[in-house]
């Protein structure tokens, strides 16, 4: 059987992917040439995302470059580094809690060329999103 080959995939309805940084995110061992996910992140993603409801987590110290994978993504959180916190984003994920958020700065597309006339931002200054909990029967 594959690494992403799953024999219950008939019975799967949704599923939660954690993705992020590699091991050392900053500094020397962290440089990175670009800011797109590392394998297998993408491969998951194009693989999985399509066939069922798809929750990425991306767990990082830094943004990465995700648009190109934004449209088979059912939900995205940018968790950026939880620390002992991380049982927060399991109340949210599981309708345990609800939340409200607004993103405290612009999410440039690429490139980046603020001001220009035909900037577009993927989401602007402010931009929200509320969800109550789910209530169980």
């Amino acid at each position: 059987m594959g690494l992403f080959e799953n024999p219950w995939a008939d019975q799967i309805q949704t599923f939660v992917d954690k993705l992020g940084s590699q091991h050392h995110y900053a500094e020397t061992f962290g440089d990175s040439p670009n800011l797109t996910i590392a394998e297998p992140g993408p491969h998951v993603i194009n693989n999985v995302c399509g066939r069922v409801k798809c929750v990425v987590l991306l767990v990082s110290g830094r943004p990465f470059f995700i648009e190109p994978h934004v449209p088979s993504i059912d939900a995205l959180a940018a968790a950026w580094l939880l620390g002992t916190e991380g049982h927060g984003i399991a109340d949210v994920l599981f309708g345990d809690y609800g939340f409200t958020g607004k993103l405290p700065r612009t999410v440039d597309p690429l490139p980046m060329n603020v001001g220009d006339p035909h900037y577009d931002p993927v989401h602007p200054f402010g931009y929200d999103i509320t969800a109550n909990p789910i209530e169980s029967n």
